[in-house]
C-alpha cells in the first residue's frame, strides 16, 4: 500500500471526495449550474457580494448540496445493493423509484479561536451545517405503490453518518450573517426537491428523489430558522402555540400544530397587520412568530438538548429541596449559594461529579440516575420530600428511554406504551409537590417532554435517531482539526 506511486493514492483520494461521479438532474436544477465535477467550493458562491464586506473566502467553506448527497448515495453503493439483494429484488426492475431520507443537522460552536497562534483573540464563532442519509426505499412498481426499504442507517448520530456541508465562521446569533450564508444552500435544497437525481449505482442508471427532515437542530436554532421569537419568550413551546402559563396549568395535553407554511403566513400577518390591531393583539395572533422563516425544519425535540434542559431542571429542584424552598417565601442569594456548595460537595464526594459552569450531556447522564437521587436525599430533611424526589426520577427514567432510543418500538416497547400515563403522573407529581416552582411557568424542554413525545414518536417512528447528536460529536473533530492547523506559535 504504501509505495504505491503517488498518483494511484491521488486517484483513491478523488474517489473519497464529492465532485467525482457522473449524475444528471431530471429536470436540471433551478439556478444551480450543471456542471458535475465540482470540489469543496467557497461557501458564498451564489451570494453576490459587496465591495465593503470582509474578504468573503474567508468566512465559509462548503460542497455543492446536490454533487454532496451524490457522494454520500455513493459511498453507500455496496449497502443498497446489499438490501437489494436480501430482499431479493430484480436489480433490472429497481432502477426507477428510489426514494432517500434525509436528517439535516445545524449547530453553532463557541469559542473556537486559535489557542495558541501569535495575534489577537478574536472571539471566533463557527456554525455547522451537515447532513445524514437515514434510510433508502424503493417503489415496488406494481402499481400498488408499496415502499421497501433497502437502507437504514445503524448508527444515526454517530459522526461518521454526519456528512458535513457547510462550516462557516459566523455567530450563530447573528441572523443576517446566517442566513446570508444559508441562502444558496437552501435555494440548492429547494431545487433539488422538484427534481430526481439519475445516478449510476451497480451499473444501472437509478433514479433518487430526496426528502429532508430539517431536525438535528437545538431549540434555538430552531426558533431562528423558524422565526420564532428567542427561547425566553411567552410562546414556550416550537411545536406548538400554548404560552408558558398555559403550559404550566396543562401540562400534558398539547397538540403538533405548528409548521413552516403556517409560520410564513403568520409572518405575513405581522408583517402586514390587516386587522390593524395593537402590538399585544398582533402577538398574540401570531403566537411570537415575528422574523421571516428561513429554512424549514421539522418539528420535533431535540434529544440530546431536552436530556440536558431536564437535568438543568433537576438540579434545581435539588437545590430548592435542600433548602426547603416550599416553606419559605423568596430565599436570598446566600442561602441559595449555600445549598449549591452543599449539592455540588455531596455529589463529587460521593457520585465524582465535578460541579460544571454550563449543564452538559455527560453531567446530565450522570445526574438523572436513582444513585444521584440517594445522594440529594441524604440532605434533604423530611422523609415524605425524599419519597417525592425519588418517585420524581423513577417517572422521569421510566419517559426518558422513549424519546432517547434510535427505535423506541424496538428498544423499550413496555415504556413507550406507558409514555402518557407516566406523564402524567409525572405533571400531577410537580403541580402538586412542587408547585412552588411552577407556578404559571415551565422550562420549554419539560413541556416538550411531557406533552409531545408520544404523538411525534407515533408520526416519525422515533425522537432520538433524528436528534443533533452526529453533529455535535463531530463539532469536537473541527476543533481538533483547528488545533492542528492553528498556528504553533513559535515565541515562548
Amino acid at each position: 500500500q504504501v509505495f504505491q506511486p503517488l498518483h494511484a493514492l491521488r486517484t483513491a483520494e478523488k474517489e473519497l471526495l464529492p465532485g467525482f461521479h457522473q449524475f444528471e438532474w431530471q429536470p436540471a436544477l433551478k439556478n444551480v449550474s450543471a456542471s458535475c465535477n465540482v470540489r469543496i467550493i467557497n461557501g458564498l458562491s451564489g451570494w453576490t457580494s459587496t465591495l465593503d464586506d470582509s474578504p468573503p473566502e474567508t468566512i465559509t467553506r462548503r460542497f455543492r448540496y446536490d454533487v454532496a448527497l451524490v457522494s454520500a448515495i455513493k459511498d453507500l453503493e455496496e449497502d443498497i445493493v446489499e438490501g437489494m439483494r436480501e430482499r431479493v429484488m430484480e436489480d433490472s426492475t429497481c432502477t426507477l423509484g428510489f426514494s432517500v431520507l434525509i436528517k439535516e443537522s445545524c449547530d453553532g460552536m463557541g469559542d473556537v479561536s486559535e489557542k495558541h497562534g501569535g495575534g489577537p483573540a478574536v472571539p471566533e464563532k463557527a456554525v455547522r451545517f451537515s447532513f445524514t442519509i437515514m434510510s433508502i426505499s424503493v417503489l415496488l412498481d406494481e402499481g400498488n405503490g408499496q415502499e421497501v426499504t433497502i437502507f437504514t442507517e445503524p448508527k444515526p448520530n454517530s459522526e461518521l453518518s454526519c456528512k458535513p456541508l457547510c462550516l462557516m465562521f459566523v455567530d450563530e446569533a447573528d441572523h443576517e450573517s446566517l442566513t446570508a450564508v444559508l441562502a444558496p444552500m437552501v435555494a440548492e435544497r429547494n431545487a433539488i426537491k422538484e427534481s430526481r437525481l439519475i445516478l449510476s449505482i451497480a451499473g444501472l442508471p437509478r433514479s433518487f428523489r430526496f426528502h429532508f427532515r430539517g431536525s438535528g437542530y437545538d431549540e434555538k436554532m430552531v426558533r431562528e430558522f423558524e422565526g420564532l421569537e428567542a427561547s425566553g419568550s411567552t410562546y414556550v413551546c416550537t411545536l406548538c402555540d400554548s404560552s408558558r402559563v398555559e403550559a404550566s396549568k396543562n401540562m400534558v395535553l398539547h397538540s403538533v400544530t405548528r409548521s413552516h407554511d403556517e409560520n410564513l403566513a403568520r409572518y405575513e400577518i405581522w408583517r402586514t397587520n390587516p386587522f390593524s390591531e395593537s402590538v399585544e393583539e398582533l402577538r398574540d395572533r401570531v403566537k411570537g412568530v415575528s422574523t421571516k422563516p428561513f429554512i424549514e425544519t421539522h418539528s420535533t425535540l431535540d434529544a440530546l438538548h431536552c436530556e440536558i434542559g431536564n437535568a438543568t431542571e433537576f438540579y434545581k429542584i435539588f437545590q430548592d429541596e435542600i433548602g426547603e424552598v416550599y416553606r419559605k417565601e423568596n430565599p436570598s442569594r446566600e442561602e441559595r449559594r449555600s445549598w449549591r456548595a452543599a449539592l455540588d460537595k455531596e455529589l463529587r464526594q460521593k457520585l465524582k461529579l465535578k460541579p460544571v459552569m454550563r449543564m452538559n450531556g455527560n453531567y446530565a447522564r450522570k445526574l438523572m440516575t436513582l444513585e444521584a437521587v440517594q445522594v440529594v436525599c441524604e440532605l434533604v430533611p423530611s422523609e415524605e420530600r425524599r419519597e417525592a424526589l425519588r418517585e420524581l426520577m423513577r417517572l422521569y427514567l421510566q419517559m426518558k428511554p422513549v424519546w432517547r432510543s434510535t427505535c423506541p418500538a424496538k428498544e423499550c416497547p413496555d415504556q413507550l406504551c406507558r409514555y402518557s400515563f407516566n406523564s402524567q403522573s409525572f405533571a400531577d407529581l410537580i403541580s402538586t409537590t412542587f408547585k412552588y416552582r411552577y407556578k404559571g411557568k415551565i422550562t420549554n424542554y419539560l413541556h416538550k417532554t411531557l406533552a409531545h413525545v408520544p404523538e411525534i414518536i407515533e408520526r416519525d417512528g422515533s425522537i432520538g435517531a433524528w436528534a443533533s447528536e452526529g453533529n455535535e460529536s463531530a463539532n469536537k473533530l473541527f476543533r481538533r482539526f483547528r488545533k492542528m492547523n492553528a498556528r504553533q506559535s513559535k515565541a515562548f
